[in-house]
């Protein structure tokens, strides 16, 4: 036997052991294929294929039949509700990403230093669990604009009662015939010259018995003669409950105005002023011999305040963004959570042993060390709301949808809400994906840097 021959034979158990893991590997690879195949399967169905569709379809008309090319990309930049759409994507990609992943930082550092932390972090991470239909209803019935029914409007218009105080008689008119005339204002003037020592009645309807105030009292017994040198008056519901009265005549079952402004002008000038009492009588003393004229401010019957119209143009889209807070600050604080909760604590407490404060700490240590946490919260979050649109489409009203739309909102609107034009609403759909993928690409990038 020669020595090639041994050579060959020696070499030939390492060259069979290196085909058979050849052969194992490739295997192994068939096997895998077979168990990832149905997902790749259901991953070309409800994606790729969709998106491939959208993109194909983007470039015919509305009827699927016609190739128009670029023209819907087009038409899209030039159709004014889809440039508000995008104009207002662009608000809530900047606002409320970087407001919820701040709102998760403070709260996330905050809920350390309470006793009851995880009863606190589930109470904020709740909102979670429910859905965007269910929490667009909500919001939609807190937003009403009638204070009634609207729990942000009622508590709006408490505040605002209690320091600029409310009307007292905002439904009270004048009685035809009454020596009354309107005043551009909205104001009451006596008709003719008064001068002290007169007395004048002044008679209002349009104010339910039931609707008097508390102190209000029988105006019979005010309509006295003024003394010498005094205006004096009274100012009464001129309605007989019953009926039997007599109108521009204080009867005996009629209830003075408690609580009315009443002003004594003289050239046009507010020269004294008093307040109903409760049977409706007023009085002005020192005046100066002259003509005057009684006046009724229209402060006494200027309608109730309203509140804010929270889903009105100029504010439908902070309201949903307030909305949509609600419901992710808690997702938000868990994340940053975890990632405090991971940090180093002897870093932190070496800075405190150098007289560092707790807002230097918090700012030139746990910012930077939390960054990579921040940013993955950030960009989910940025991801996230370029998809919004359950709230933008339950919460706004019909009347100003045009206002708070949104690319996803519009895409819908285009093609299945009345625009019947699926080759303008795959355009959008198409866009929308263009803007959302760098997004994606970037989060997948610092997912895998920080498994490395």
């Amino acid at each position: 036997m020669t020595a090639t021959t041994l050579v060959h034979e020696e070499a030939s158990p390492p060259a069979a052991g290196a085909t058979r893991r050849r052969r194992t590997r490739r295997r192994g690879r068939i096997v895998a294929l077979l168990f990832v195949f149905p997902a790749l399967l259901l991953l070309g169905a409800l994606v790729v294929y969709p998106v491939l569709f959208s993109v194909g379809r983007s470039f015919f008309d509305a009827s699927g039949t016609r190739f128009v090319g670029g023209g819907n990309y087009t038409e899209m930049f030039r159709d004014p509700a889809t440039v508000k759409a995008i104009r207002n994507t662009a608000i809530w990609v900047v606002v409320a990403p970087a407001l919820l992943t701040g709102l998760g930082l403070i709260l996330a550092v905050l809920v350390e230093k309470v006793r009851w932390a995880t009863a606190f972090k589930l109470l904020l991470f709740m909102p979670m669990a429910v859905s965007f239909l269910a929490a667009g209803i909500i919001f939609r019935l807190a937003y009403d604009e009638d204070p009634d029914k609207g729990v942000l409007n009622a508590a709006v218009v408490s505040v605002h009662d209690a320091f600029a105080g409310t009307s007292s008689y905002p439904t009270a008119r004048a009685r035809d015939g009454q020596d009354l005339t309107r005043g551009r204002d909205g104001s009451y003037l006596t008709a003719t010259a008064l001068s002290p020592g007169d007395s004048v009645t002044l008679g209002l309807v349009g104010v339910l018995p039931k609707d008097l105030p508390r102190g209000a009292s029988s105006a019979a017994g005010a309509a006295h003669r003024a003394a010498p040198g005094e205006l004096r008056g009274v100012v009464y519901l001129d309605f007989t409950p019953g009926g039997g009265g007599r109108p521009g005549k204080v009867d005996r079952k009629e209830s003075g105005l408690p609580g009315m402004k009443v002003e004594a002008t003289r050239d046009g000038r507010t020269v004294a002023s008093t307040t109903t009492a409760g049977d409706g009588s007023f009085r002005f003393t020192g005046l100066d011999d002259g003509s005057y004229t009684v006046k009724l401010p229209a402060a006494n019957f200027a309608p109730p305040y309203q509140g804010v119209s929270w889903l009105g143009p100029a504010l439908v889209t902070p309201a949903i963004i307030g909305a949509y807070l609600w419901i992710w600050t808690g997702f938000a604080m868990v994340l940053i959570g975890a990632g405090l909760a991971a940090l180093p604590r002897d870093a932190l407490e070496a800075a405190r042993m150098d007289g560092a404060n707790e807002w230097q700490i918090f700012r030139r240590i746990t910012v930077p060390l939390l960054a990579p946490v921040l940013t993955v919260v950030f960009v989910t979050l940025v991801i996230n709301v370029m998809k919004v649109f359950d709230l933008v489409y339950i919460i706004a009203p019909g009347p100003v949808q045009e206002d708070a739309t949104v690319l996803a909102t519009q895409m819908w609107l285009v093609s299945f809400g009345g625009g019947n034009n699926q080759g303008l609403g795959s355009a959008l759909g198409v866009l929308l994906l263009l803007l959302v993928v760098p997004a994606m690409v970037l989060n997948v990038r610092r997912f895998r840097r920080s498994q490395r």
